[in-house]
């Protein structure tokens, strides 16, 4: 398996994001302003980006659609009209739930640990280090590329399942899906609250990820006929192989000056997996929470009619992404979109320290996946109505795209 492939690779997810096709209908700034009402926002943000080609002109800031997690949790609501502004044919591929119990403290914790793990000895982070899943379990640093080709030396990362420590003892499989089917490496000694804290927000994005996979099954079956156990919260709840990564952005003694890129921190990329879970980002300096010190950072999206848009979600929302598995399988009702973030930049940026939270939630490895007829994203690779798992699929894409696995 290809390095963090399916967890946010910048310098090879962009080939996938290129793959894309754009059939579906466009969406005007008319439309943006209508549909995605402003509400509680973290960075409010400036409308001029950067001087870069694709950033000549003002990008329209956007406000995730949003779903209380009163209405989420009750099966009876129904939230389709919802479903169909954030993750249909002309939504974005993201909304975010608002108001979910207990969720801003767990949250905090867990990001408030970031620096603490990142300024551990060398040798202790070293022994966090897992080759052998090419870095997708434990700690990772300086191993993935940017879209330059240069070692990405700004951040570093933490992954783990927070659901299950070991998914298999089958040394085949381990041998054969090292990133899916690896144990989770936690600092029990130099920082145990790390498990702890991990492992509590994880379970928490788990399982109302679970709830919003409920209503888009709902949403889907109104299209389509969808079998009991073939939707997307049972193919979730059934699977081993969710990963959480915990990330960690070192502040720069000068300040970011690479103002060219909206893709600073993180390239061009459409998520892989099912259903992709997000924090809001919290920035520090001298141990303090700020503010984001400069309001045009923050999360890109590229829309069906390639219109780059910034957007925005509240501090204590969870965001949610759909990926591009869950695009095929629901055969084009729930649509995943490219996305890049830009890191703050300016003098006022020396100094600064970002930590953020990402659930990747997947299907196992061995999942069946049936592909329907017209399959619209890698149909040069998947047959009509292929039959193929999870974790095979993830090999014909890397031996296409990413040219990692012999």
């Amino acid at each position: 398996m290809s390095s963090h492939s399916h967890l946010m690779t910048p310098s090879t997810s962009l080939l996938l994001s290129k793959t894309r096709s754009h059939h579906h209908h466009s969406l005007s700034t008319y439309h943006f302003s209508k549909r995605y009402r402003s509400r509680q926002i973290l960075c409010r943000a400036k409308t001029t980006v950067s001087s870069e080609s694709e950033s000549q002109s003002s990008f329209p800031i956007l406000t995730t659609v949003s779903i209380p997690f009163s209405q989420l949790k009750d099966k009876n609501s129904d939230l389709s009209l919802k479903i169909d502004e954030g993750f249909g044919r002309n939504g974005l591929g993201i909304l975010s739930v608002t108001d979910v119990p207990g969720y801003p403290s767990l949250r905090a914790n867990l990001l408030r640990l970031a620096p603490r793990l990142a300024n551990l000895p060398k040798e202790v982070k070293e022994d966090l280090e897992d080759p052998h899943s090419r870095y997708n379990f434990g700690w990772s640093h300086g191993k993935e590329k940017l879209e330059t080709g240069k070692p990405d030396l700004l951040k570093g990362s933490f992954y783990a399942n927070p659901i299950h420590d070991t998914p298999t003892s089958e040394p085949s499989l381990i041998q054969r899906y090292p990133s899916y089917c690896g144990s989770n490496i936690w600092p029990s000694s130099a920082l145990p609250e790390l498990e702890v804290a991990f492992k509590a927000l994880g379970k928490l994005m788990f399982d109302v990820g679970l709830m919003l996979a409920y209503h888009c099954d709902q949403y889907v079956s109104k299209g389509k006929k969808i079998n009991k156990d073939e939707g997307l919260k049972p193919i979730l709840h059934r699977s081993r192989c969710h990963k959480g990564r915990l990330l960690y952005y070192f502040p720069s003694q000068q300040g970011i000056q690479d103002g060219n890129s909206i893709s600073s921190w993180c390239g061009w990329h459409t998520d892989h997996g099912s259903l992709t879970g997000l924090t809001c980002g919290m920035f520090m300096r001298d141990g303090i929470e700020i503010p984001c010190p400069d309001s045009a950072a923050g999360l890109y999206i590229r829309t069906r009619s390639d219109q780059i848009v910034k957007v925005v979600y509240g501090k204590d929302d969870i965001a949610y992404q759909i990926g591009e598995t869950t695009e095929i399988l629901s055969g084009g009702y729930l649509c995943a979109t490219p996305h890049c973030v830009q890191a703050p930049k300016g003098k006022d940026t020396a100094g600064i320290e970002r930590s953020t939270f990402a659930l990747f939630m997947q299907p196992d490895w061995d999942e069946r996946l049936g592909f329907p007829e017209e399959v619209h994203i890698h149909k040069e690779l998947i047959a009509s109505n292929a039959s193929l798992t999870f974790g095979e699929y993830s090999e014909i894409l890397l031996d296409k795209y990413y040219h990692r696995k012999k």
